[in-house]
């Protein structure tokens, strides 16, 4: 993110602020954040990161890249690189999302809306790329493949743009696991909808689909010191989040969510029937749950850090039990545990700088160990020193984030660390 010195902060706040974002009124990939329709968790410690990374010119081959960590403590090679399957091109790598059967992870780019699929259950331990989907865009319409969400023998991709004007009305598309399109949904943009998207998350019990909203290629893909200084462009961010039925894949309900909601995450724990999403720009918690008479609602209940500054809230990752919420703030390269025990009241109870620019956090199902990338955007990320880019191992005991090992990808010619997902030799193929 190449914002330089308080000025540009103004700038940015100042924006916020004339376009109704300050967050000042009341109002993304781990174990515990699957898919449901994902039976094989991996409940014991994990083998494997798969770290999706964006290729640099003139580090390593360029090309954006699906790369294999190995962090299983008794490894000899642990905290190590294991390998590293190219796609020989850069096309702004970013998500990732594994199939119900687990054997298959599809990934995919911002900016040439390309789909890759790699095999990672014949061999856990070296992923291979068996399938490049490229007629996205010849489908549907739209560009920026977003989230890759698992439903049975499907996959449901929503994506961020369109590539009639490249602004942020888009909608999701569903494949089979084949890889075969089947068919397009439009986000809304009547009642109150803005037809944005970004993530995606189910609960299949109340036969529902959330959908958050960002922004479009013309957005995501401009230097950010850029966009902030473009009043226009501060105008197209997303400030919904939509509530469909699940099975007819239709929505119901639009919510007004100021501030671009990223991330959903529904609770893990059985009889639990909510979810939380954070909003990057007004740095806020929104809870979506039903009221007293059944209805969904949308509200803010916490605050993220302080909204004068704009930390930047992007992923966050919650507990199994669905009483603690983890969530990295970008800008200050901070990670806040939150104490979720009532969801309508969330507290922070611990923080910690953990990089001079951090993005994407996972976390086991038992909740010990954390994973931590720093990438956000190519041109969004930070310059010079603060430039860091890494996968970072951590121990949590319930008090204290403690490191255990770095992977420099820099050094390593690897690119810019992204997205993750886990992986297990016991998940090997039969």
């Amino acid at each position: 993110m190449r914002i330089h010195g308080g000025a540009r902060i103004g700038v940015l706040f100042a924006w916020l602020i004339a376009f109704g974002l300050t967050g000042v009124t009341a109002a993304w990939a781990d174990e515990t954040c699957n898919s449901p329709y994902i039976a094989k968790l991996i409940k014991g410690q994990e083998d494997y990161v798969y770290v999706w990374a964006l290729g640099v010119d003139g580090v390593g081959d360029g090309s954006d890249k699906l790369v294999t960590v190995d962090v299983n403590p008794k490894s000899k090679t642990y905290g190590k690189v294991l390998g590293s399957a190219s796609v020989g091109g850069r096309g702004e790598a970013h998500h990732m999302g594994f199939t119900d059967d687990r054997r298959f992870l599809w990934a995919g780019g911002l900016s040439d809306s390309k789909i890759y699929v790699f095999d990672i259950g014949t061999d856990p331990g070296k992923p291979k790329l068996v399938q490049t989907i490229v007629d996205l865009t010849e489908r549907t319409g739209y560009v920026g493949p977003h989230t890759y969400y698992a439903l049975p023998g499907r996959m449901l991709v929503q994506t961020l743009s369109n590539a009639k004007d490249k602004g942020g009305v888009t909608g999701m598309a569903l494949y089979n696991n084949k890889g075969e399109f089947i068919a397009a949904y439009p986000m809304p943009t009547d009642g109150g909808g803005d037809g944005y998207g970004y993530d995606l998350a189910v609960n299949p019990k109340k036969n529902v689909l959330l959908t958050s909203s960002f922004a479009g290629y013309a957005n995501y893909m401009r230097p950010l010191g850029e966009v902030v200084n473009d009043p226009e462009a501060m105008k197209r961010f997303g400030n919904t989040m939509v509530l469909w039925d699940l099975k007819a894949l239709k929505p119901k309900k639009i919510f007004a969510v100021p501030g671009a909601p990223l991330e959903i995450r529904w609770s893990p724990k059985a009889g639990d029937n909510w979810a939380v999403a954070a909003t990057a720009l007004t740095s806020k918690i929104w809870l979506v749950k039903q009221d007293g008479s059944g209805e969904w609602q949308a509200k803010d209940v916490a605050t993220i850090g302080d909204p004068a500054k704009i930390p930047l809230p992007v992923d966050i990752s919650i507990t199994r039990d669905g009483k603690g919420l983890w969530v990295n703030t970008f800008m200050d390269g901070t990670t806040r545990y939150f104490d979720l025990s009532t969801p309508a009241a969330p507290k922070q109870t611990y923080a910690k700088v953990t990089g001079k620019q951090v993005n994407m956090i996972s976390q086991s199902w038992d909740g010990k160990r954390v994973y931590i990338t720093s990438s956000l955007l190519a041109n969004w990320d930070k310059g010079g020193a603060d430039n860091e880019q890494f996968l970072r191992g951590f121990a949590w005991d319930g008090r204290e984030l403690k490191q255990v090992f770095e992977v420099d990808f820099t050094k390593e010619q690897l690119g810019r660390a992204h997205h993750m997902k886990l992986g297990s030799r016991a998940l090997r193929s039969s």
